[in-house]
């Protein structure tokens, strides 16, 4: 049976990574897209677009790996929107990318039934779309191993919003001090962790992490609440407000997940 990444080697990574001086560039960036589906949406539709076409054609460009989520059952999170989350290696990528998807036949083709519907047969109500640079913290994508062999894997998608950029770099600066090895002390496994350039809720940063169940989800976040080294983080003055808001989505992986 395949293993998940060990803490220690996450740690080392991370403890690494926070080590390194500021560099000109971020290591990452991400597109966050959430499809409203709103009251005539048609998911289905939404999803052979995105597994038939659009990941596919990303692939082809070596960008990857794509996440793709929805709410997952019974829990707290509304449904009606799909979530997909897109890695690029620089920024420029995006551009590039939308130029390569125009060009690619084989996507065109393959998208031809989503890109040729008009306004009254659309299959969502609008897209919401974040874009994200990599914290020093997390500068790469992970997907620890044996997690997409997990079909009983959740995750959680938060947005921690501040209330000006201020305090909004201090919060960065708050997971780049220490935040992140107590989250892999406790359980909570990063994805990735990024600090929004573009979005509807800037100042903020939004962070993706997994969990083998929905218990283990629970019993980490209560460890990480009790971990000693968080409530002398917490307690810190100098990050005292630097979260305004915070929206939480307790979301499934889509069958063709890459995440």
């Amino acid at each position: 049976m395949k293993r998940w990444m060990t803490f220690g080697w996450i740690a080392a990574l991370c403890l690494a990574a926070c080590s390194q001086p500021a560099m000109s560039s971020a290591d990452e960036y991400y597109e966050i897209r959430t499809i409203v589906l709103g009251e005539k949406g048609d998911a289905a539709a939404i999803d052979q677009y995105l597994e038939k076409a659009l990941i596919p054609a990303l692939e082809r460009q070596n960008i990857g790996p794509i996440g793709v989520f929805s709410a997952a059952p019974n829990s707290d999170t509304k449904p009606g929107s799909i979530f997909v989350v897109i890695p690029y290696a620089e920024l420029a990528q995006m551009e590039s990318s939308r130029e390569a998807l125009a060009k690619d036949s084989e996507y065109l083709n393959a998208a031809a039934d989503y890109l040729g519907r008009d306004s009254k047969t659309a299959p969502y109500s609008r897209i919401s779309s974040e874009l994200l640079t990599a914290m020093d913290c997390w500068p790469k994508t992970v997907v620890p191993e044996g997690t997409l062999e997990n079909e009983e894997r959740v995750y959680e998608l938060r947005l921690y919003e501040s209330a000006n950029e201020r305090l909004g770099d201090l919060k960065v600066e708050m997971f780049n001090q220490g935040e992140v090895p107590i989250f892999l002390d406790s359980g909570v496994q990063p994805i990735f962790i990024g600090q929004a350039l573009v979005g509807p809720q800037t100042p903020s940063l939004t962070y993706l992490t997994v969990y083998k169940n929905d218990a283990a989800r629970l019993k980490a976040w209560d460890a990480f609440r009790a971990h000693p080294d968080w409530k002398v983080l917490s307690k810190n003055p100098r990050f005292g407000g630097t979260v305004s808001r915070i929206d939480k989505f307790v979301l499934s992986a889509k069958p063709y997940s890459q995440m």
